[in-house]
């Protein structure tokens, strides 16, 4: 007859076997080195006490305390008096990595990783506030299911931010709070489906991490790219595929950083007009710009044809997972409903803290305090490239936290990419986020945001004459 226990802490299943031939100390002591070395039991978990875990099994106390005594002296468990006996290091069996494997992502030393701010900036104090400041005086009303569109406080909020900041078109009623740009623009393209559209175009090149694509598929809508000059979006192009929706990132192209240029705007507004066409506006990091003021949305320009999506996720943290739709009212109920669908509504409680945060002033003045950081992380890769590799041209430096190096002509991208993070130092290809995956020519998307100057300095330096190559 087996014995099974399914503990909380750590989740574990084990098996103690009395027809067996071997002692239940044995088997005991098997199915926990088993756990550790494949993994199922992570270093640093808690083990149950030895008079809980003999209590679940039925065996003594004193069975368990020598079976843990074993596994400590091997190195296995670790323990101290008075202290929980918990997991040690040890390296799971197929854990070691390949020889000449680049390290992963956890291990990189410096990581250029692009779209990430700087999280350790992240105003705690200030959500701290505003979450204590919601839960003295949040109404017992507002926290039911509510209206699936979001907090009415929270939208009033967003759109007078949105008219003020970005120059759109927006009204509460038709702005719908989602959980950021995947789950937004998830809502956005099946809603376009149901209205017909067959075909959605995306900038190329684009979005790289393949779920932007994947989520056109989800929605049974047909991805096509459409290319990216030095003027931004090719207007021409994007009337000549066919698409009646385009997603774009007007602001700070994504990722070469250009602006859509002010006939490239009106030519899209034209286009969507003319061609009963729908523009997904991504206005994903227009709060950081160091040349001029930020330029207004296009939605600004035709606010019955674009859906704005925006979010926190730049200006606070990805972990926020808060964002907007700001809606043509002809499309409002039908995002309304399908947000309904996904989810029943986002959580109230940071809906509300986000708007305290607003209307408090505490959000425009972390947004004051983050662009300088920003800038002299900017500045800071300026001229350790202009130092260690000068003939790496870099550009899409006017807004956000990430910039394109253009590495000398016959330059291996992806050798560049590879030698890199065998040295600790995460570098990025643009051939990720081409279409056709092309290393040509050879472009590194460098992110900054999440980088100190001195890290920056020297990851640049460790991979210098990679560059130079």
């Amino acid at each position: 007859m087996a014995i099974e226990w399914a503990g909380s802490t750590p989740e574990l299943l084990l098996a103690l076997d009395r027809d067996a031939t071997g002692t239940l100390r044995s088997q005991l002591e098997t199915a926990l080195r088993d756990a550790i070395c494949t993994g199922r039991l992570k270093a640093g978990e808690r083990l149950p006490s030895s008079r809980e875990l003999a209590r679940q099994l039925g065996v003594s106390r004193g069975l368990v305390q020598e079976c843990y005594g074993q596994l400590n002296a091997e190195g296995y468990l670790c323990a101290r008096t008075g202290s929980a006996t918990r997991v040690a290091s040890v390296r799971a069996v197929d854990d070691e990595p390949a020889p000449g494997a680049p390290p992963d992502a956890s291990r990189l030393r410096v990581d250029f990783a692009a779209g990430v701010p700087d999280l350790a900036s992240f105003p705690r104090g200030d959500w701290s506030w505003a979450q204590r400041e919601v839960a003295r005086t949040v109404r017992n009303e507002a926290l039911g299911y509510g209206d699936p569109r979001g907090s009415e406080v929270l939208r009033g909020v967003l759109a007078g931010h949105l008219r003020r900041v970005r120059a759109a078109v927006a009204e509460a009623d038709d702005i719908v709070v989602c959980g950021g740009f995947a789950q937004g623009l998830g809502i956005v393209l099946h809603v376009l489906a149901r209205r017909g559209v067959r075909r959605v175009a995306f900038e190329d090149p684009g979005y790289g991490d393949g779920a932007t694509m994947a989520a056109a598929d989800r929605a049974g809508i047909e991805a096509v790219p459409v290319p990216v000059d030095d003027l931004g979006l090719d207007v021409d192009a994007l009337d000549a595929s066919g698409a009646r929706a385009v997603v774009v990132t007007p602001a700070h192209q994504w990722p070469t950083g250009v602006v859509l240029a002010p006939e490239r705007r009106r030519a899209l507004a034209d286009w969507a007009c003319e061609r009963d066409g729908v523009v997904v506006e991504d206005d994903y990091d227009a709060e950081f710009r160091y040349d001029r003021e930020p330029v207004g949305s296009v939605q600004g320009l035709a606010p019955g044809r674009v859906l704005g999506l925006g979010t926190v996720s730049k200006s606070l943290a990805p972990g926020v997972r808060l964002g907007w739709i700001l809606c043509p009212p002809a499309l409002t109920r039908a995002v309304a409903e399908e947000k309904r669908l996904a989810d029943r509504g986002s959580p109230v409680l940071d809906q509300l803290a986000l708007a305290a945060l607003i209307e408090s002033g505490r959000y425009g003045r972390h947004l004051r305090r983050m662009r300088p950081l920003y800038a002299g992380r900017r500045a800071a890769l300026v001229a350790a490239l202009a130092e260690h590799a000068p003939a790496v041209r870099l550009t899409g430096l006017a807004a956000g936290f990430h910039a394109v190096a253009h590495l000398p002509g016959g330059t291996d991208e992806r050798r560049v990419v590879a030698e890199a993070r065998r040295r600790s130092v995460g570098l990025y290809g643009m051939s990720t986020y081409r279409a056709s995956g092309a290393a040509e020519p050879p472009r590194l998307v460098l992110g900054f945001g999440d980088l100190t100057e001195t890290a920056i300095r020297d990851g640049i330096g460790k991979v210098a004459d990679l560059l130079r190559s």
